[in-house]
Parts: structure tokens; C-alpha cells; sequence
């Protein structure tokens, strides 16, 4: 999948977490991208905020780390959420 175009906050947050559960655990990109049959210059991309994941590969990422999928889309909602509450509201 290519690069978006366009930065999307979520994708960065996404991201973000990502990056921080691999850290976590140590892991290199190769590492993670070799646990989950996934190209590393694709994983790096998304730590960049560079693409909004499918679901698979949410769900994908879930399983690798040991968590429920959910718990990832839940954290990027309350960064979301914590963004909105500080005024900064968009209307959907």
C-alpha cells in the first residue's frame, strides 16, 4: 500500500502505540515484521503515521503484542478524545 498523501492525526497516533509496544519489548522493526509476516518498510510506515492499518492488520498487531486489538483502537480514541476535550472540537 503507498504512502498517504495526506497525515491523518489518528494514523500518527496509531503509530505512535505501535512503536511504543515494540520498544517495549525490545523489538527491532525487523523483529516485529518477521513475528507478523509483515514488511518492515510497511510496519516503519505506519509508526510514522504514514497509512491508516486495515483491520487485519490491526487485529494482526494485536495478536503479536499479546493484547486485545481493541485495547489499541481504545487508546487511540482517548488520545483523540483527550485532543477534543482540550477545545480543539471538530465536528464530524
Amino acid at each position: 500500500m503507498p504512502k498517504s498523501a495526506r497525515s491523518n492525526p489518528d494514523a500518527i497516533r496509531f503509530g505512535a502505540i505501535i512503536q511504543r509496544l515494540r520498544r517495549q519489548r525490545g523489538w527491532t522493526l525487523v523483529e516485529l515484521a518477521r513475528r507478523c509476516d509483515m514488511n518492515p518498510s510497511y510496519l516503519g510506515t505506519l509508526e510514522k503515521g504514514g497509512n491508516i492499518p486495515s483491520l487485519g492488520t490491526i487485529l494482526d498487531l494485536g495478536d503479536i503484542f499479546g493484547i486485545d486489538a481493541a485495547d489499541i483502537v481504545r487508546e487511540v480514541e482517548q488520545q483523540r478524545r483527550g485532543i477534543r476535550g482540550a477545545g480543539h472540537d471538530t465536528p464530524r
